[in-house]
């Protein structure tokens, strides 16, 4: 039987690319994209603001750069943050097996469509990415909420 990946050790590294958007003056959202084996296929952030492009989202920016896989089904996509609709949407369209969900707290995403869906959803509620994802909401809601779609 093939040992379950290191869940949270993963998150250090969606964690980290979190807190280097919020360096670059974005918003604190990270992801990575894994194989099932939990070897880093790619990683990225939110860059929204530093790119003034709105689709460039923490999961499409790790999909991206993750570059052509023949499939996704064995793939593990971890998020500090419960993906939105439209992040939600990437990973039923290319089918994505695993979401692994920082938190979910300050913002549910699709996480029980995705369940519905047959997504495996693991929500860690890592203290930690609650907190960074409240202080930037509280400080910036104008962007968070253009973020969502709330304007």
């Amino acid at each position: 039987m093939t040992p379950q990946p290191d869940y949270h050790a993963m998150l250090q590294i969606a964690l980290a690319e979190a807190r280097q958007g919020l360096a670059e003056g974005g918003i604190p959202i990270g992801a990575a994209l894994f194989d099932s084996d939990g070897n880093l296929l790619g990683s990225g952030h939110n860059r929204r603001v530093q790119e003034d492009d709105p689709s460039v989202h923490g999961e499409t920016d790790a999909f991206r750069k993750a570059g052509r896989q023949r499939g996704y089904r064995d793939k593990i996509m971890v998020t500090t943050l419960a993906p939105c609709w439209y992040c939600s949407g990437l990973v039923r369209q290319f089918k994505i097996g695993t979401v692994v969900v920082g938190e979910s707290v300050n913002f549910a995403g699709g996480v029980d469509w995705l369940r519905e869906n047959g997504v495996n959803v693991i929500d860690l509620h890592s203290p930690e990415c609650i907190q960074l994802l409240a202080d930037y909401i509280a400080a910036h809601p104008e962007i968070w909420n253009e973020d969502i779609g709330e304007v």
